[in-house]
């Protein structure tokens, strides 16, 4: 059956169809973005598809994106995108929305373990049978005109998805129904969180290493890249090498022959921003005492590796159990972080990490094997 496509590119027609949009009980939701030289991602094209048709929505003609807000919000209308993370994005940043209820089909697929993190095309060809061109993914979706061939490729994935949801939602129990949109959820609200500056220093690599002063220093240094990369709208990676951090926290160059010196410093990062680096490790070197961040918690030892093997077995049995694919279960993250709240000896806490279904259905479960009432050790 041919695909209908519908352009819409000004502000009352998609007012019109976003109205009756909102009286559909799904619309699938794509986006296509550039994303190659800034920190946020560049809209150019939004689609959506309602059964045989794709409404193509030009954003670089929109100026009035409530219509679409207030579709992403309606809590009658699930959005079903795939592997949504960037489109998530790309849709905060232009209507201030985040959809909900999200029913990403990705993680549909792994609940009904046809196959964890799935391309889109590879599901497509699995679940409909049908073989998507490839061409159009890395295009300049800022060019106008687009090509037919963005085009059709656009509103094809469109209407695709609208179909893979007709064909998955059926296969899925009223349970794993509620736990695909229950992770849709989290990942709405991990987008939500705004992640503070002032916190990143935590998340480089080796940065337990260092000393409280140093470990000042460096939260300066990454709250410093993340803020310019976000005003400057470069990647942070323009601003600094992440690989120059934690370097410049230990040995505080204070001259630019110093910070020239540093693993992976681009002698533009000196040039532009040299002084002001310069000025800003010598400002929060010299905080008192009081102010610098407590010490970081050491990885944890080789040996835990055993007893984390150990927890993921629980989740992968109830994955068997469920049908779900084990990937999908108990999330690393998780586990390192329930394993670190009580390491060595206990006793231990679930972590804010394990949420939800998980929390319920295996929570008890991994805390008794600590504890030494599950597996003998």
């Amino acid at each position: 059956m041919a695909i209908e496509i519908h352009w819409i590119r000004d502000d009352q027609t998609l007012a019109e169809h976003c109205r009756s949009w909102r009286e559909q009980p799904f619309v699938a939701l794509d986006t296509e973005f550039m994303r190659v030289d800034t920190f946020y991602p560049k809209a150019g094209l939004i689609q959506i598809g309602v059964g045989q048709c794709a409404y193509l929505i030009d954003p670089l003609l929109i100026r009035d994106w409530q219509p679409l807000a207030g579709l992403l919000d309606d809590s009658g209308v699930v959005k079903v995108l795939h592997a949504c993370s960037e489109d998530l994005e790309v849709l905060l940043r232009l209507t201030g929305k985040l959809p909900q209820p999200l029913f990403d089909t990705q993680l549909a697929a792994g609940y009904l373990n046809i196959g964890f993190s799935m391309g889109y095309s590879r599901l497509v060809q699995e679940v409909l049978g049908l073989e998507l061109p490839k061409g159009e993914t890395r295009s300049d979706w800022l060019q106008r005109p687009l090509s037919d061939t963005q085009v059709s490729y656009a509103a094809e994935d469109a209407v695709h998805l609208a179909e893979v949801f007709d064909a998955l939602r059926p296969r899925l129990s009223d349970d794993k129904y509620a736990w695909v949109l229950e992770d849709g959820a989290e990942l709405v609200a991990a987008l939500r969180r705004e992640v503070e500056p002032e916190t990143l220093y935590r998340d480089v690599k080796l940065a337990w290493k260092l000393g409280r002063q140093q470990l000042a220093v460096l939260r300066e240094l990454c709250a410093w890249r993340e803020r310019e990369a976000r005003s400057r709208d470069v990647p942070r990676n323009r601003i600094l090498k992440e690989h120059s951090l934690w370097p410049m926290a230990r040995s505080q160059p204070d001259s630019p022959s110093a910070l020239a010196k540093i693993d992976e410093m681009h002698p533009r990062t000196i040039r532009q921003d040299g002084e002001q680096l310069i000025q800003l490790i010598k400002r929060a070197a010299s905080q008192p005492q009081e102010q610098w961040p407590e010490p970081l918690p050491e990885p944890l030892p080789i040996e835990a590796a055993g007893i984390l093997k150990r927890l993921r077995a629980i989740g992968q049995a109830e994955g068997e159990r469920l049908g779900i694919a084990p990937e999908l279960m108990l999330r690393k993250k998780a586990l390192e972080a329930l394993l670190k709240s009580g390491y060595p000896d206990g006793p231990y806490q679930l972590p804010d990490a394990l949420r939800g279904w998980r929390r319920e259905r295996m929570g008890q479960a991994l805390l008794d094997d600590l504890a030494g009432a599950g597996d003998s050790r």
